[in-house]
């Protein structure tokens, strides 16, 4: 009886989704024509994003600041304001010199995709599960960008975050406007008659 429940809800939440497959598609396309903006400025969509993260990280800070003094008979009142300092001086300290910033954010970055590749292809390698083989390129090609961004530095602080962003830019586009031709695609009629 749950099961049927449960179809018949999924069957509506289809239904309406499907009604509005032209903003999935609207909004794919804006998200894909700023993508192709970030990756041609990718020096400004770098700055831009390295401000708009030290702005999040100063509301972070404040709203936490707040709570620390809102809830300052608790035990983690130390705790809060620490961290609502830490965000706060972070934030600042990027909004104040963007490009050290990017060179840092860069530098966790390239830290990162070198370390995770690495984990990912050693993992692979001992495991050896099917199509192994996949798995291990990834970590080598992760590795790879993580030294190719850390030997470039500083100049590579300056492309790389609005590059990235324009790229996730482009590929959740992508995303969004498959899945609205996907929706478009399904005939209302069997909509109608599964939810029936």
């Amino acid at each position: 009886m749950s099961g049927t429940r449960t179809s018949g809800s999924l069957l509506a939440g289809l239904h309406e989704t499907r009604t509005s497959w032209g903003w999935f598609l609207a909004l794919g396309l804006l998200l894909i024509l700023l993508g192709v903006v970030c990756i041609i400025g990718d020096v400004t969509a770098t700055f831009a994003t390295v401000l708009v993260f030290g702005w999040v990280l100063i509301v972070a800070g404040v709203v936490e600041l707040v709570h620390a003094f809102r809830v300052h008979t608790w035990s983690g009142f130390f705790l809060n304001l620490a961290s609502a300092l830490l965000r706060g001086f972070t934030g600042y300290f990027l909004i104040r010199y963007p490009l050290a910033g990017a060179v840092g954010l860069t530098i966790v970055l390239a830290s990162f995709f070198f370390v995770s590749g690495a984990f990912r292809a050693i993992g692979a390698g001992m495991l050896r599960f099917p199509r192994w083989g996949w798995s291990l390129l990834s970590g080598i090609v992760a590795m790879i960008l993580g030294v190719i961004l850390l030997s470039q530095l500083p100049l590579s602080s300056l492309w790389f975050i609005g590059f990235a962003v324009g790229v996730d830019l482009i590929l959740e586009g992508i995303s969004l406007v498959t899945l609205a031709t996907a929706l478009r695609h399904i005939p209302e009629r069997v909509v109608l008659d599964r939810a029936a």
